[in-house]
Formats: structure tokens, sequence, C-alpha cells
């Protein structure tokens, strides 16, 4: 009881630290936004109670862990991602990516990046569809895709329509300024546009010791130093390694999504080798992969890695010979 009370606390304080995020987001893309996070998160909660319900367990939507769930996987979408589409990814991270493997605390993998890769597989287009932040219609109209209706073409968006910061950068050698990144003013998904407000979220639940601080400090400098070496190599080609933090979906997925309690490692050496791999891979995607973001492949590759990753870094028994986890 006292554990279940624990877990609750710390998703509740999670939620209260995504709200910033997803203000910013609503600010930033309006009602369409708003409508998108409403529609993960109910479709979320609604899926983890009838999985509770159809197993005979008693109902654990109270945890929180749904609604994080839900938002987390909104703020990873474009702001102009059809509704029906963003309930589809909303149910697929919660049946495929929490309940297939038993519920919170069981699931592999980070459930909202399931989704996102759900979402990313099965609507290629309208996943990598960005909108222009700042519409001044945007508190009073939906954007055109957001209303479509299931399994029909959404509306066209080409008048909204722009390229991320990464985008710029990959396919048009665009770098966007450092400043703009930090505070947000870019497209993007809802929740990758602000670093500013991710950090200030993150060292909010740092503070209350809800956060292991370890593991988005070392995805950052993974990705830090990794980057900053391609830079020192070859500056014409490569972005500054502020570029690679500030843009994309680095700080949300470091401080939110990389952090995942049931799906990143527990051992004291196993939390950095894990948070450097995460940063490593995220930036050797971008730099060479086909798409320009990394941060969820490279997220869920870290998540694959954690079960070797902790038999290898278990402390050695006192007393006890030959090779850790062995």
């Amino acid at each position: 009881m006292k554990q279940a009370s624990s877990v609750e606390q710390i998703m509740r304080n999670v939620v209260l630290a995504l709200l910033p995020v997803c203000g910013f987001a609503v600010y930033h893309f309006g009602i369409s936004a708003l409508a998108l996070m409403a529609t993960t998160t109910l479709v979320c909660v609604l899926t983890e109670q009838l999985f509770t319900r159809l197993s005979g367990k008693p109902s654990t939507i109270s945890d929180y862990s749904a609604v994080i769930t839900g938002l987390l996987l909104a703020l990873t979408l474009p702001p102009a991602f059809p509704l029906w589409m963003a309930a589809l990814s909303g149910f697929f991270a919660i049946s495929l990516g929490k309940m297939l493997f038993g519920g919170l605390g069981f699931n592999p993998f980070n459930p909202a990046l399931i989704g996102r890769a759900f979402a990313t597989a099965a609507f290629p287009e309208a996943s990598s569809t960005w909108t222009q932040a700042g519409l001044p219609e945007r508190f009073s109209e939906f954007l055109p895709s957001t209303l479509a209706l299931p399994f029909t073409t959404p509306a066209s968006v080409d008048a909204y329509t722009t390229a991320t910061p990464l985008g710029d950068w990959k396919f048009g050698d665009v770098h966007a300024p450092a400043w703009d990144l930090f505070t947000g003013m870019t497209p993007g998904s809802l929740g990758e546009t602000s670093a500013l407000i991710i950090l200030l979220a993150g060292l909010y639940l740092i503070a209350r010791r809800m956060l292991d601080w370890r593991i988005p400090a070392a995805v950052l400098g993974g990705a830090f130093v990794t980057a900053a070496l391609f830079y020192a190599v070859d500056p014409d080609h490569f972005p500054t390694p502020w570029f690679v933090l500030l843009s994309g979906g680095m700080m949300l997925g470091a401080v939110f999504m990389a952090s995942d309690m049931s799906s990143s490692p527990v051992t004291p050496a196993g939390v950095w080798i894990y948070g450097l791999l995460i940063g490593f891979l995220a930036v050797i995607i971008r730099f060479f992969g086909g798409l320009p973001e990394g941060v969820m492949y490279a997220i869920l590759l870290g998540n694959a890695m954690v079960p070797l990753i902790e038999r290898y870094t278990q402390p050695r028994t006192y007393g006890k010979r030959g090779r850790r986890g062995v």
C-alpha cells in the first residue's frame, strides 16, 4: 500500500511538471493542440480501464500513468495530426506498450514511444506534416486536418505547413538560431519546441526527488560529446552540439521518456551507460539516417538494452567471485 501511494505521488508530480509544457503547446498551436492532448489522454485512460476490466484486475487509472502516456504521446505528434489517428495511436500505446506486458512496472518499452512508433508506421505522411506556430486564428479555428473523418484523406494543410529546424538543417543546411530553439519559437511537435520549459519541468522533478537526474544528464551529455566530435571534424557539414541538444525531441526525450521508471535501469553504473547510449544513438541516427529525428528510436533501442545493461552492471555480491550478473 505504501509503494502504490509512492507511485501515485510520483506520477501526479510528473503530470504537474508536464502541464507547463502542454500549456505552451496550446499557446503555440491553439485549440488543435488542446484537442490532440485531450484525445490521446482520454483514449489511453479508457484503454487501460478496458484491459483491467477484461483481465479481472482492479482499475489502475488512479496511478496517473495512463494520463502521462497520453500527454507524452500527444507531445510527440504534429499539431495538425488527425484526432482519429491520435486515438488509434493512444490505443496501441497502452495495449501494446503497457498492458500486453502486464501493466505498470512490467513494460520494457516506453508506452508513449510505442504509440508514436505506431503512428509513424501507420500514418507516415500525417506524422511528418508540420504546422506553422503562432497562427492568428489558432484559438478560434481547428487546423483543417484535425477533424478529418476516420479512414479518409485529411484536408490539405499546405497553406499552414512548414519545416522543423531539424528538417531545415537535414535537407536545406539551414541552422535555426539557438535562442529561438531554447525559448521555443520554432515549429515542431507539440512538446519539442521549448527547451527552456522542459528543463524547468525537469528541475522541478529533480528538486522533488522524483526524477533520477543521472539519466537526462547522461543522455544530453552523450549527445553533446558525440555531436561535438563530429562538429570538430567537419563544422561545415555537421551542426553545433548546442543545436543538437536544443532541437527536435532531445530535451523531451531526455527528461520525460528516457527516465521512465519501468523501462530504464536501476543500477548506478547502468543508468549512465543507458543514458550515454541513447544520446550517442540519437545523434548517429540524426546525422546518418534518412529521417531528421532519431530520439524515439534511440530511446526504444536503449529500452531494449536495459536487461543486458543491468546484467553486467549489477554490483558484485560481497565475497562472490566471477563476472557480474553471472
